[in-house]
């Protein structure tokens, strides 16, 4: 039964190592034929290849002042739902967002409604609120987060943070970049391959929180410090006017949240542009805003900088635009990336950066590979010596089982690191254990006095339930470090859980293979082994 093959089965056999070695086969090609194949070659980690680490933290107080603005909306609108409770300008000052009440007798109800907003930090029954409202003098209402709500809303930024990085970087075509947290407050990101530190900062770096507002022609900037509320407005510095301020209202007609899309293009003069479709919610906003304000100014506010200040001609009701400001390609596709992938929580602050050589690189892939070289040459003189021809066996399949390995790990465009090497390395010392057990049991078999065929036969049914066992067990272990590791570790288990496959696949099926054409076309009296 074990040296049996229905046709259907050799079918797949030969085509699945002829898939492995059409995938593997770009690693053996010079790298400008490499960029040429269809499939491309192994991609290489950071520690290999060289590229940009980074490291950055979340600022604290822009992420404080974002929370506290957000929430100044929020006031505005659960105070406008009907009855409708009016209020005077609402500032944030400090630690709170200041909400003036203009009905005295309104007092208690406004209080009511803000502390609605402030659900409890955690989902447990009885956690700590995460909104405190206090009673000032003239009616107002100061609302500050609490402590709880404060370190919750850092840890919430952190893990935000990480994965909108992760998106602008993948946006930006890199490969397979490593970016995890470190301690309460910094993330650490390595770029594979990147040369150009200074364009992967802008990229990630920036907070990219984008706002409409309304333009107030009426005000006049010098009245205003740039970038500290006032009143309701704020003076912003306007790319339209070389940097000088203009004054906008505070509270924004749609935000980055209400962005369907975002691309960059170019207008009729080839001139780089960002083009963006807004979502239903966004565009409804968006239009009757516009229908409102006709002859009107409105401000594209990025990061607390004026883009661009055009004047509502008339309404804009289809949802989409575009937002013009000088913009060279590179700035634009990058702002488009920012705007699409979505803003962060808060300013990140680089803390450090540091370029890796590549030359470092080819050290660790000539010590790996001697490595590799040593580790195959050893398996090989052991199971030449140890079990003759059927050892041969074991040879081939041991070099079909590394080109499998390269072939699906190019393939799923997967990154080797100094870690994935080391997973290589332990493939290749536990590809032949399924041979070494079926190979033993032949033997035992052989002393009993059975026939070749009888030999074999047994020796790979008997075997079968431990090897099983074995590669189970192993793959475990790999998948545990793949979901809880990240960075190295992850690279490791990649490496090491496709080798299980691809060696049990050719310890198993190849190896058995050949042994079952060997005995059709040998017909041998005895098993040399």
């Amino acid at each position: 039964m074990y040296l049996r093959f229905a046709p259907w089965k050799l079918v797949v056999i030969f085509i699945t190592i002829a898939i492995g070695a059409f995938l593997a086969f770009p690693n053996v090609l010079p790298l400008a034929s490499q960029e040429a194949h269809p499939t491309g070659a192994l991609k290489l980690g950071l520690d290999l290849r060289g590229g940009v680490a980074i490291q950055l933290e979340v600022d604290q107080e822009d992420l404080r002042a974002n929370r506290l603005r957000q929430l100044s909306r929020d006031i505005r609108e659960t105070l406008r739902a009907q009855p409708s409770i009016l209020t005077g300008t609402r500032e944030v000052a400090g630690d709170a967002v200041l909400v003036p009440i203009r009905d005295a007798a309104k007092l208690e109800e406004a209080r009511e409604r803000i502390e609605k907003l402030g659900a409890p930090v955690t989902g447990a029954i009885g956690a700590p609120r995460s909104l405190t409202v206090e009673q000032r003098s003239g009616n107002i209402l100061a609302v500050s987060l609490t402590r709880d709500a404060l370190d919750r809303l850092q840890a919430d930024a952190i893990a935000n943070s990480i994965e909108g990085v992760r998106r602008r970087v993948d946006a930006g075509g890199v490969n397979e970049p490593n970016i995890q947290k470190q301690g309460d407050s910094r993330i650490v990101v390595e770029v594979p391959g990147e040369s150009d530190p200074a364009r992967l900062v802008d990229l990630i770096s920036r907070a990219g929180v984008l706002t409409f507002n309304l333009v107030d022609v009426a005000a006049i900037p010098g009245d205003y410090v740039v970038g500290e509320p006032s009143g309701g407005r704020v003076a912003l510095a306007s790319n339209d006017l070389n940097g000088a301020p203009q004054v906008v209202f505070e509270d924004p007609i749609i935000e980055g949240a209400d962005l369907q899309s975002a691309a960059q293009g170019f207008d009729e003069r080839g001139v780089p542009r960002i083009e963006f479709r807004l979502n239903p919610v966004g565009a409804s906003r968006f239009g009757k805003a516009t229908q409102e304000n006709v002859g009107t100014p409105f401000a594209i506010v990025l990061d607390n900088q004026i883009v661009s200040a055009p004047v509502i001609r008339s309404p804009i009701l289809g949802g989409s635009g575009v937002i013009e400001g000088n913009f060279s390609i590179e700035e634009a596709e990058n702002i488009a990336i920012i705007l699409r992938t979505g803003a962060l929580p808060a300013k990140l602050n680089v803390v450090e950066q540091r370029v890796v050589d590549a030359s470092l690189g080819r050290d660790s892939i000539e010590k790996g590979l001697t490595a590799m070289i040593v580790g195959l040459c050893l398996v090989v003189l052991f199971m030449l010596v140890g079990y003759g021809l059927l050892g041969v066996f074991a040879v081939v399949a041991l070099g079909i089982n590394m080109v499998l390995l390269l072939g699906v790990l190019s393939g799923v465009g997967a990154t080797l690191t100094l870690p994935g090497i080391a997973g290589i390395l332990l493939t290749v010392g536990m590809a032949v254990d399924a041979n070494v057990l079926v190979f033993e049991r032949i033997r035992e078999e052989k002393r009993s006095g059975r026939s070749p065929v009888s030999s074999i036969e047994s020796g790979y049914s008997q075997a079968m339930s431990t090897i099983l066992d074995a590669n189970i067990t192993t793959l475990l272990a790999a998948l545990i470090l793949f979901f809880l590791g990240a960075g190295p570790v992850r690279g490791f288990a990649v490496t090491l859980s496709v080798g299980i496959f691809t060696s049990m696949f050719t310890s198993i099926v190849v190896t058995r293979l050949m042994i079952a054409y060997w005995i059709q076309w040998t017909r041998p009296k005895h098993v040399p082994i």
